[in-house]
């Protein structure tokens, strides 16, 4: 066999075991999240595992469920009935909160996809294609990006292998990227995290090359970035290495620059908006563990499943380091998220989830397992006869002994999975919701505010279950939804929440709730104009019969009280005061929702000159003038999309607005809206017909401009490259 041959077969073998180590994984995975597995169980004879098989729950066009996912599948909905239709990808949503901001704070490219998926399949079949995506482009992305940093086929195809059984990792189910935080509501990260090794991929293979500028690179960072902002904020950072490379900057800069371009329209209002103060701190506190104790602990760096890989993976490096591999990226990708990890729990940070970043983590000690794998195994082949063979078959064994040892390993997945797909419908308390459904759907328009209990609304699917009241019920929106950070009124329902659950979830901390005081709930819930309360336990039902609350509708399992009368936009008693402090405004209105006798003591951050100021926390917040509204009348209330609007007699009069606060909301007919304490809006009409419209700022404006004009430059340059080729290559024809 002459040289030439032995490269032709070596790439042969090479491209042959890359497709290989890409599709094998990914056909695992896709068989395991198509939930075509029930279980999983050992045996003592090969292949030492045993599937038990059923219908793929995948294909049942139903209603997913399971965690966050049970309440995620809302937003496509969102996008395709409501914004879309107007014209927009960032808008408004009655659904949740009294309204919120719907993709200002999270992320639109999965929902995108659904939306047009769901114009082929059925919804609920297409939201979940959608969740596991980021799943099946696993394998890939691990490939390219160790092809990339230069590793050798075979080498690379392993290491793929490797990175790829990452997802199947037991130990945690939030953090992301994995198969269980993926089942739990994280697919978004999923998505992400595939697309941020690519974006690496290529930006480490461009700087190999000394390519300048492709524009791949940028939309591959656009398409992160629009999926996940943490994943995206972790590969900027672990790429800045290559900005000391000769041509990294020219590589890399402008990546950002076209990365940010095309994603403007979204990223701009995001990035504004957050940095505005706008959304709620959670107040995330962070892991401070490092070695796990079993696989159903709630997650550490160091997990007992993770150990050998970790052994594997310390050895990879080394050796990578021996041979003076390009390994920069991949060992910064790989340590600094640890590092992270470790800094942010020293400093009690709470605004990011320290356990965000340890995926990274895990993806990179497991692609490092791979390499020491992958060069053991090249290392051997060059011992035997029929090199290039053996490395395929080599390849081939050790890819599939590392796909068995992970189904050996599998123990939750196929449960969760099924669980989750499954849907709503499958579940034997099923009957019981929708019961519940129906009967808040046959009752006049209104918000509803519904009990909490973890124990009884899990058997729906997911705690979250009635979150999706309006996604049954158009007319019925409720107080809780799943994109906590999303609205300014997060806290305020969750202390509501409190009040008005036996046992409720409280998620927000730094606050104080008291709970089990429903007298107290009905009083703040006037503030929101909630018509509607439903209860689960009989402990709530009972108090709620104490207090005096008519009841609706009473079933054996639940009850739904109608709540006192409170109009959606009320004419104020005594004149604001505005805080003008150096506090946040959300501490002072804590403290002032706290102090029932005050609800009807309005504060703002903003007014008329002729509105007392006070600067201190504790208020006072009486200090306003008393007025006479009697007989004021407020009729034709219409809450819409993304309008509200009403008449009113009391022209010149403070009117409280009960639909959370975002400045792209413009009054017509009135001044302001100045945003008034819990999180609600006040208008002063300068006429009867007033009207508030949820309007593009400048913000939205200059994002589409710059995507826009991102777009054209990107298609200029993509048709300007073709040409240049076309003119070479009929240049060569002409010699």
């Amino acid at each position: 066999m002459t040289s030439t041959d032995s490269v032709s077969t070596g790439s042969s073998a090479g491209r042959l075991l890359a497709i290989l180590a890409v599709v094998l994984p990914a056909s695992l995975i896709l068989l395991v999240m198509a939930g075509l597995v029930a279980r999983v169980s050992p045996q003592d004879a090969f292949p030492f595992f045993n599937f038990d098989f059923h219908w793929p729950s995948l294909l049942l066009a139903n209603t997913p469920t399971g965690g966050d996912m049970g309440a995620h599948v809302v937003l496509p909905q969102v996008l395709r009935d409501n914004l879309l239709p107007s014209g927009r990808i960032l808008g408004w949503s009655n659904d949740w909160y009294a309204g919120y901001p719907a993709f200002y704070f999270y992320f639109p490219l999965p929902a995108l996809f659904t939306v047009l998926l769901d114009v082929l399949i059925p919804y609920g079949v297409a939201f979940k294609i959608t969740t596991i995506v980021g799943l099946l482009a696993m394998p890939f992305a691990a490939y390219f990006l160790i092809r990339s940093i230069g590793f050798a086929r075979p080498v690379a195809a392993i290491a793929a292998a490797f990175g790829s059984m990452f997802v199947f990792m037991e130990s945690y189910s939030i953090f992301g990227a994995n198969i269980k935080s993926t089942l739990a509501g994280e697919f978004s990260f999923s998505w992400s995290f595939a697309l941020s090794l690519i974006y690496l991929g290529i930006i480490i293979r461009n700087v190999r090359e000394g390519r300048r500028f492709s524009p791949a690179a940028g939309v591959v960072l656009a398409l992160t970035a629009m999926s996940h902002v943490v994943t995206t904020i972790v590969v900027v950072i672990v790429s800045l290495p290559l900005l000391l490379r000769r041509r990294g900057a020219a590589t890399l800069l402008p990546s950002w620059i076209v990365g940010f371009g095309l994603a403007a329209f979204w990223a701009l209002s995001v990035f504004i908006r957050t940095f505005g103060g706008l959304n709620t701190d959670m107040g995330w506190t962070p892991l401070t563990g490092i070695r796990g104790a079993g696989i159903s602990n709630v997650g550490t760096p160091l997990p007992n499943e993770f150990i050998p890989i970790f052994a594997l993976g310390v050895i990879g490096m080394i050796w990578s380091l021996l041979r003076r591999e390009d390994i920069g990226v991949l060992l910064t990708l790989t340590v600094l998220p640890l590092f992270g990890y470790l800094l942010i729990a020293e400093q009690g940070w709470t605004i990011l989830y320290n356990a965000r970043l340890l995926p990274y983590w895990f993806m990179g000690v497991f692609l490092f397992a791979g390499i020491a794998v992958g060069l053991g195994a090249m290392k051997l082949a060059r011992w035997l006869p029929n090199r290039h063979e053996n490395t395929v078959v080599g390849g081939v064994l050790v890819i599939g002994l590392t796909l068995a040892v992970t189904i050996i390993g599998v123990h939750d997945i196929p449960g969760w999975v099924n669980w989750n797909y499954q849907g709503y419908e499958g579940k034997a308390a099923y009957p019981e919701l929708e019961s519940l459904v129906a009967s808040v759907d046959r009752l006049p328009e209104g918000r509803v505010m519904w009990e909490y209990n973890k124990e009884i609304q899990d058997q729906y699917g997911t705690p979250m279950a009635l979150m999706l009241i309006p996604y049954w019920s158009e007319e019925h929106d409720t107080m809780e939804g799943v994109f906590f950070e999303s609205s300014l009124t997060t806290p305020f329902h969750f202390l509501n929440q409190a009040e008005m659950s036996r046992s409720p979830s409280q998620p927000v901390r730094g606050i104080t709730y008291r709970t089990f005081d429903l007298e107290r709930g009905i009083e703040h819930s006037k503030l929101f104009g909630l018509s509607y309360y439903v209860t689960q336990t009989e402990d709530m039902t009972l108090e709620a019969k104490r207090l005096g609350l008519r009841p609706l509708v009473e079933e054996e399992a639940f009850s739904v009280f109608a709540l006192p009368d409170s109009p959606l936009v009320e004419v104020a008693q005594f004149v604001p005061t505005v805080y003008a402090g150096e506090e946040r405004f959300v501490d002072v209105a804590l403290n002032w929702y706290d102090d029932i006798d005050s609800l009807n003591r309005w504060i703002t951050t903003d007014g008329p000159e002729d509105w007392l100021r006070f600067e201190d926390l504790e208020g006072p917040y009486d200090a306003g003038d008393a007025l006479d509204t009697e007989g004021a009348v407020v009729s034709d209330v219409l809450v819409d999309d993304h309008e509200i609007s009403f008449t009113t007699s009391a022209v010149g009069v403070p009117h409280l607005v009960k639909t959370s606060y975002f400045p792209n909301w413009q009054a017509i007919g009135a001044d302001g809206p100045y945003r008034a304490a819990p999180s609600l809006m006040i208008v002063i009409p300068t006429q009867e017909e007033v009207s508030l419209q949820f309007a593009r700022t400048w913000t939205e404006n200059v994002g589409m401009l710059l995507t826009f004009i991102m777009l054209v430059f990107v298609g200029w340059w993509v048709t300007k490259r073709r040409s240049l080729r076309r003119h070479r290559a009929a240049r060569v024809e002409d010699r």
